[in-house]
Parts: C-alpha cells; structure tokens; sequence
C-alpha cells in the first residue's frame, strides 16, 4: 500500500494535582483550551473538542500517524505545564498535573455523542464528580483499576 491511512479517534481526560480548581476562571480554562488545540495541531493530530472544568480537562482527536498516545499526553502536560507557569500568576507556579491519564478509543459513529459530552462539562459536574466520572468512563470500557492507585 503506498499511502498511509489512519482515524484513530481518542479521548483523553487528566486533572490537576489533587485535583486543585486551577481553572476556576474561565477564561483561563478557554485559553488552555486553545493552548492544547495548537499544541494537538503542531504533533500532527487533528482537535475535534476540548473542554474540562475547574479541575481536570478532556480533549477528544484524531491522533496523528506519527504520535502515540502516551507521547501526546506527556506533550501535551509538558508544554501547557510550562505555559501555565510562564504566563499566569503566582498560583500557577504551583501548578502539576496529575502523573495519570485515562485514554479511550472513540468510534466514528460516537463522535458526536462524544463531543456534546465534553461540550456539557459544567452541567455534567453539577451532578458528578470528576472521581464518580473516570470511575464510571473505566467501567464503561472494562478497564480493571486499584482505587489506591487512581488518585494522586
């Protein structure tokens, strides 16, 4: 075959450290939001949704052909990491991720489901933690965890 195809739709979701409301100001969280777009864009993979709330962000892409999952997430924690510090107060000298991540294959015919989803945070958190969530997004796709390692 002479070209290479790829549509691997995925869906990422990390938090902050201990799950610190960072992005309380929203327009900080619309910021990162775009921040992470570029930073999808320039490792050659295609933004279709991000969003998040206070505490945790979830980015839904088409992953590149060149860029596996673990590197993307590590880039994408790196560079915003450094952004974050750079450019915001002196709160955000504080600021790390979380060392996880959870990642989930999207089917093409869930796209959309998918999107109103991650479209919908701040009403959904009005009804469910983000441990309640992951917990339930593991579940949803059979993954067997510890409770003691899910959180740091």
């Amino acid at each position: 075959m002479a070209h290479t195809f790829c549509h691997c739709c995925v869906h990422i979701i990390f938090s902050t450290k201990e799950r610190y409301p960072f992005f309380a100001d929203y327009a900080l969280r619309s910021e990162l939001h775009r921040y992470l777009g570029g930073v999808l864009k320039s490792l050659g993979c295609k933004p279709v949704q991000i969003g998040g709330v206070e505490d945790h962000v979830h980015v839904l892409c088409i992953l590149g052909k060149q860029v596996t999952v673990a590197d993307l997430v590590k880039e994408l924690k790196r560079v915003s990491s450094k952004w974050l510090g750079e450019g915001s107060g002196s709160m955000m000298k504080k600021f790390s991720w979380q060392s996880g991540y959870g990642a989930f294959s999207v089917s093409s015919s869930a796209i959309g489901e998918v999107i109103s989803y991650i479209a919908n945070q701040e009403e959904h958190h009005a009804r469910m933690s983000f441990q309640n969530e992951y917990r339930s997004l593991l579940n949803k796709h059979g993954l067997d965890y510890d409770e003691k390692y899910l959180w740091d």
